[in-house]
């Protein structure tokens, strides 16, 4: 049985839909990422859930009671904004009891357990600093503390992390997964960052548009996209344009590269037009062809170097290929020359037009 679950949801401003019969389900204790660029619905969905936003059409239930009519204080939903909304006069402890100081808990028993909830983000001892006294990384743990000390339902994240650096950022996704876990709480966490979805969702829902594209796990979205946009979306990729030529062979072509041999697929007949995938990594990069594998020749335009790992970017005709390559390896190619690259037929995913 559904935790939370979303029927026929749809917004509108005047003329512009910005989400279009939006359905979904989640289960409780699941940790469900929203990931889509700027302006993909999955905010305004998110705030649909808290009630700041009213949908035009649809129904938003938890445990099957509908949220429609209820203030974003009635829905016993926790947020965390990505500017956290602390009181600057008021101390850590102050700001985790403030949620259930509204709640009517005394003040004794209140802070009891904002410090309880304080040292379950790692910051015991913490209690008595205001915001100011506190870094980045610090504020957000409070501003999670706060979302959580009510045992709420359901938990949203709107892009928590956006202002940390890059270290503190990977180290509160640690962080979050860790707490979601030990509280089993169910977590719906916003991002347009694919590097944070893919490293802590059970799920991902992947917007475009005001639509849902595809509903998956990350390895799922990872290796079997369902559309071209979540191909492209979802880490590199190398996307082919071809004509099916023989459905039963699992053949197609390319203007470029010619035929080309894809994984087994019970998508598109022969003669209909496609798009294959094949991640840089499934690529091999060599002087010479490859036994065993499909060879192309490839002029190298551009090296990229990561230190241990590189990008090579060159032209197969007129189609653009990525490959991605261990830093040691890069040592035999140079840009401007050309080289061979390979790939195997099963690394190759076909996505119906």
């Amino acid at each position: 049985m559904s935790h939370l679950k979303l029927s026929g949801i749809s917004k509108s401003y005047g003329q512009f839909n910005a989400l279009e019969a939006v359905d979904l389900d989640i289960a409780k204790g699941e940790f469900v990422t929203f990931l889509g660029p700027s302006g993909s619905g999955k905010t305004t969905t998110l705030m649909i859930i808290a009630g700041f936003e009213s949908a035009t059409s649809g129904q938003v239930e938890i445990e099957n009671k509908s949220l429609f009519g209820l203030a974003p204080y009635q829905r016993n939903i926790g947020i965390v904004f990505q500017n956290y909304g602390l009181f600057p006069h008021k101390t850590a402890a102050q700001n985790v009891y403030f949620p259930l100081q509204m709640r009517g808990v005394k003040k004794a028993e209140g802070l009891r357990k904002a410090e309880e909830m304080l040292e379950l983000v790692g910051l015991k001892g913490f209690g008595h600093r205001h915001p100011k006294e506190l870094s980045g990384g610090q504020q957000q743990r409070v501003a999670l503390a706060r979302a959580l000390v009510f045992e709420p339902s359901l938990l949203l994240l709107d892009e928590p992390l956006g202002a940390l650096d890059k270290n503190l950022r990977e180290q509160m996704q640690i962080e979050i997964k860790r707490i979601q876990r030990a509280l089993g709480v169910t977590t719906i966490f916003v991002t347009h960052d694919q590097s944070e979805a893919m490293s802590m969702s059970d799920r991902i829902v992947v917007f475009e548009k005001g639509r849902i594209q595809q509903v998956a796990t990350p390895l799922e979205l990872y290796h079997r996209p369902q559309t071209r946009f979540v191909a492209s979306f979802i880490g590199e990729s190398n996307l082919i344009d071809v004509k099916i030529t023989d459905a039963a062979k699992r053949e197609a072509r390319n203007d470029a590269i010619g035929a080309i041999q894809y994984a087994p697929s019970n998508r598109p007949p022969t003669g209909s037009e496609a798009t294959l995938m094949i991640r840089p990594e499934n690529i091999k990069l060599s002087r010479n062809p490859v036994e065993g594998r499909h060879n192309v020749r490839m002029k190298v335009e551009t090296i990229i170097n990561y230190g241990d790992n590189a990008l090579v970017v060159g032209k197969v005709g007129e189609q653009m290929m990525r490959v991605r390559v261990l830093g040691a390896d890069v040592v035999i190619i140079k840009e401007g020359e050309e080289c061979c690259i390979s790939w195997l037929h099963d690394s190759v995913y076909l996505i119906a037009k």
